[in-house]
């Protein structure tokens, strides 16, 4: 299953008359707020969904039931059976076909496509996401839907997620890239925002998440996310190992890799949340990885 879907093939997936009975679509997105102390706070998307959405498109809250916690960290990956749990009770069961979509940056909807990807299910995230299915003229609805509760039984694939020592392991690794998905400043340590400390994971290299995107929100053809990727050297290496701030925009890189055919591809789940706040890891800054 391919894991983008196009405006035209949901529009007529849900078209009322049409409408496939095993068809779940789902709003992903949060906000991230700036904060006076350079960091981000954390916005449930939910009001905005009820105000407008696809049609019969239910909400799930990646912070509030998608994420462990009970950690100190934003949006880390809870314990499988939670999981199961959770994506049961929102209605998304074996064998259904699932739509993620976000009203905002994509990485909302790849999050939780490379978390569902990660547990044996494979979903669909909606190129161009509410932005340019509305651009193009395309119904909404407001209030709130609600699917019927199902059991999601997990197949965990091994290898989707990566942690602190693999990525302290992979530095001067000749067969690992390390790729920061953040904004080319952040990654050179000269942005006012950061997590702790200014910069990057130390060898890493910088792919910036806004390069993936065309300018009408999709993500770019196949042959160009690969050139995104060229002075990175990410296809010439046996493992990708994708970071962020918080393990969120890393999945969009990671399903960029992921449609340009990498084989085998990581993301650091606690990102530089966990990195730059650990003063005994290193880190580099400027523009080089």
């Amino acid at each position: 299953m391919h894991p983008l879907i196009s405006t035209d093939e949901l529009a007529a997936a849900v078209d009322e008359p049409t409408r496939r009975p095993w068809l779940r679509v789902y709003d992903t997105t949060q906000h991230l707020r700036p904060t006076p102390q350079g960091g981000f706070a954390v916005e449930s998307a939910a009001a905005d969904h009820l105000q407008a959405h696809l049609p019969g498109a239910a909400y799930l809250d990646l912070q509030r039931d998608l994420s462990d916690n009970a950690s100190t960290l934003r949006f880390m990956l809870p314990p499988v059976p939670q999981l199961e749990a959770a994506f049961g009770a929102a209605g998304i069961a074996n064998g259904l076909e699932v739509v993620l979509y976000s009203s905002t940056s994509p990485m909302w909807a790849t999050r939780v496509w490379w978390m569902l990807k990660s547990l044996g299910f494979e979903a669909r995230v909606l190129d161009g996401g509410l932005a340019r299915w509305r651009a193009e003229g395309r119904p909404v609805e407001a209030g709130q839907v609600r699917h019927s509760g199902a059991r999601f039984s997990a197949r965990p694939q091994p290898g989707h997620w990566a942690d602190k020592d693999e990525v302290l392991r992979a530095i001067g690794d000749g067969d690992v890239c390390t790729i920061n998905a953040l904004t080319a400043s952040v990654h050179a340590g000269t942005a006012p925002v950061h997590y702790g400390r200014p910069g990057h994971i130390a060898g890493s290299v910088n792919v910036p998440f806004p390069s993936l995107q065309q300018d009408d929100g999709r993500l770019k053809p196949v042959d160009e996310l690969r050139a995104a990727f060229a002075d990175s050297g990410a296809f010439g290496k046996a493992r990708a190992i994708c970071y962020c701030g918080g393990g969120i925009a890393a999945t969009m890189t990671a399903l960029a890799l992921h449609l340009g055919g990498h084989p085998d591809v990581a993301v650091y789940d606690a990102s530089l949340q966990e990195w730059a706040a650990q003063p005994d890891l290193p880190m580099a800054v400027g523009p080089a990885g």
